[in-house]
């Protein structure tokens, strides 16, 4: 029965691959990066049963060099599906398990002095790798959420007077349990700012939950990271970044991507709306959708595909409107639908 359904999964791929075949001249070559993104996904799908827009968001983020905030109630693969990405990449892979009692050094590192030299030396913390997943970043306090500031912008920590720079690729996964709220700290704006995308994970269907216990039960004494090969390296990932920058947009969809983040501002539903980082964010991860379709330019697709995980983290529901169940979600599609497509 597994054989069958991955055999079913990997025809769907190469339909989904043959779908994308473009008909026009581009003037970039995607086809090697449309074929990474296509080996990382039939890689994932051992182990991973749907979640086909968490699947598809973490590449995109991979891509436009941001980081993601997966939430999600526990148990629906928000952990492992970080780690099987870290898997398919050959890069250095860390893991932070955040606690009310975790302080920025447990994070960053700290100087230890050295006997021998008698000196102090920087011992890198583990927020030091390529892909760092936090599990539970909202159970730790603010002082400790602060030291992720500066990392998650500026790609660098300052110790001491002195600065350190991340090794690219770096991307930074976080995990939140939006049920359990005894024990939590909220997030601060400035901190959900620096997330390219807000991913919700939702339950699995019926069918899809059957499948799981059935890859479960012929796993046997296997791990599920031990399925996943490695299919493409940190440096790949680092070109493609590159070239996703010359992906094409006219003037019109910049303004298009303008005026649904101005209309966060003046929505009487929203108590903050979406800063200019918002706006950028949406730009860059809509060129990586382009991308991985195989177009070397923008449409208005590609950016009604990233503005919803791009804003609904970023911008606050007025009370009022939080007390009758309206969520950010809704808000942001009624704004999408309100503004007009450009033509």
């Amino acid at each position: 029965m597994e054989t069958e359904n991955n055999e079913q999964e990997n025809i769907n791929l190469s339909k989904e691959r043959e779908n994308k075949n473009i008909e026009f001249e581009s003037r970039l070559n995607l086809a090697e990066l449309q074929e990474s993104v296509f080996k990382i996904k039939e890689q994932l799908r051992k182990v991973i049963v749907g979640q086909k827009d968490m699947l598809d968001l973490l590449i995109v983020s991979l891509l436009s060099n941001g980081h993601v905030l997966i939430e999600g109630v526990p148990g629906v693969a928000k952990t492992i599906t970080a780690k099987l990405l870290a898997k398919t990449i050959a890069i250095d892979f860390s893991r932070i398990q955040f606690t009310p009692d975790l302080m920025p050094s447990d994070i960053l590192g700290t100087s230890v002095y050295n006997l021998q030299i008698s000196e102090f030396e920087f011992k890198k913390g583990p927020i030091f790798s390529n892909m760092v997943l936090i599990d539970e970043i909202n159970r730790s306090p603010a002082k400790t959420q602060a030291a992720l500031f500066e990392v998650m912008e500026e790609k660098q920590v300052t110790i001491d007077g002195k600065k350190y720079k991340m090794e690219e690729p770096f991307i930074v996964l976080a995990t939140q349990n939006p049920i359990e709220q005894e024990g939590t700290y909220r997030l601060p704006e400035a901190q959900l700012d620096r997330f390219l995308f807000k991913v919700n994970v939702e339950y699995p269907n019926a069918e899809e939950e059957l499948e799981i216990i059935m890859r479960e039960q012929a796993l046997e004494d296997k791990t599920k990271v031990s399925k996943i090969d490695t299919v493409i390296s940190g440096e790949k990932i680092i070109e493609y970044r590159s070239l996703i920058k010359q992906i094409a947009i006219e003037e019109n969809l910049l303004k298009y991507i303008t005026n649904i983040v101005v209309n966060t501002r003046s929505n009487s539903f929203l108590y903050l709306g979406a800063s200019p980082r918002a706006s950028i964010a949406i730009l860059n991860s809509s060129k990586a959708f382009a991308a991985i379709e195989g177009r070397d330019f923008v449409t208005p697709e590609d950016i009604k595909r990233a503005t919803i995980p791009v804003l609904q983290h970023r911008v606050i529901v007025t009370p009022e409107r939080e007390m009758e169940g309206i969520t950010s979600k809704q808000i942001i599609e009624q704004i999408i639908e309100a503004v007009e497509i450009p033509r």
